[in-house]
């Protein structure tokens, strides 16, 4: 008689760049801005911004290398021992400033970790695009095709709010967004989950395209550098945030079960502000009439990570304490595309 395969996040590892800017640094950098408070408005107090020297070893690449090294060395696991490593990075900077392409930055990940007989390959999905690499894992780990590996995702986002320092004349340009942007890489190590309290539950994602056009990252129209344009008021209007919780209700509804029932203890949702995440929860909790769990962030200090926001949180949370082991955490996706979902997760021995 068969059994389900589950898998389990085995280890979580991070990489923060060492420089700090301040929002009102960042604001002096935008004279349009006029008085508008940036920090009052995202709750943003700082973020982290990679050295533009290649050196520093704090690009898209070398960022996400870190991180791998961070979450190797939490875990019981070597290099040689992953069966497959996914990369999840939207920035892809490599010796500084290069874009790169191809070969792929999963393969020039696994090379460089020494992971020789590991497949690879990226993904692109926008800031979901470290849960989509989880979601892919977590299949291939309960279909047996994988038994252990690796996602990882370094970003170097505040190249977009040097372009919108450049460029903005006020603050209803769609550039706005890109100064709640910050820089840091992560990674999650996952293996085959053989007890009830080190186990992903299940991930589940799902695509609006209707939405698709608020959000996009782009090669700017003005000036040389790479950009990102967002209509903030339709992204974060009623209907646009009740796509998860209805989708996640329906998610349980179908296997008889209730948001109440799951008995979460923390939620991650994705660190866009203090001003989202607080509306996110009010209109989950109004949708799924129960109160939300706790719900973690770290975005006051790091910013919109991107597609690290959600393991960076974790991470973080977990080193300090402010998390405890042996709890249900759900982290919730909210990217470009639109893209949402859940991941359930119970986690009591993962290396941090």
């Amino acid at each position: 008689m068969s059994t389900t395969a589950y898998s389990r996040i085995a280890s979580l590892g991070v990489r923060l760049p060492a420089a700090v800017q301040t929002t009102p640094q960042l604001a002096a950098r935008v004279p349009g801005l006029g008085d508008v408070d940036i920090e009052k408005i995202t709750g943003i107090a700082e973020r982290r911004v990679c050295d533009p020297d290649p050196a520093a070893g704090e690009d898209s690449f070398g960022m996400a290398l870190a991180a791998a090294r961070d979450a190797l060395a939490s875990s019981r696991y070597r290099a040689a021992d992953l069966d497959i490593v996914i990369s999840a990075s939207i920035t892809r900077f490599k010796q500084g400033d290069r874009f790169t392409f191809e070969p792929s930055f999963a393969a020039m990940l696994a090379s460089e970790l020494g992971a020789r007989s590991a497949i690879h390959f990226d993904v692109s999905n926008a800031c979901a695009g470290m849960m989509t690499g989880v979601w892919l894992l977590d299949r291939m780990i309960r279909s047996g095709t994988v038994r252990r590996g690796l996602v990882v995702s370094g970003e170097q986002a505040t190249r977009v709010a040097q372009t919108a320092a450049r460029e903005m004349t006020d603050s209803y340009d769609p550039q706005f967004a890109s100064l709640s942007v910050g820089d840091s890489a992560a990674a999650v190590l996952m293996d085959v989950s053989t007890d009830p309290a080190d186990r992903i539950h299940y991930v589940e994602l799902m695509t609006c395209s209707e939405y698709s056009h608020l959000c996009m990252g782009m090669p700017s129209d003005r000036t040389q550098g790479i950009a990102l344009y967002t209509d903030n008021k339709k992204m974060h209007n009623r209907d646009r945030l009740r796509l998860w919780p209805r989708f996640h209700g329906d998610l349980l509804a179908k296997s008889g079960r209730s948001f109440a029932g799951e008995e979460f203890d923390y939620v991650i949702q994705h660190q866009v502000g203090t001003r989202f995440i607080d509306y996110a929860n009010e209109m989950a909790e109004d949708e799924f009439g129960t109160p939300m769990p706790a719900s973690l962030s770290v975005v006051e200090r790091y910013g919109n990570t991107a597609t690290t926001s959600h393991f960076l949180t974790l991470c973080e949370h977990l080193r300090a304490g402010t998390a405890r082991r042996g709890a249900r955490f759900l982290l919730v996706p909210a990217a470009s595309g639109v893209v949402t979902g859940a991941l359930s997760a119970t986690l009591t021995n993962v290396g941090v």
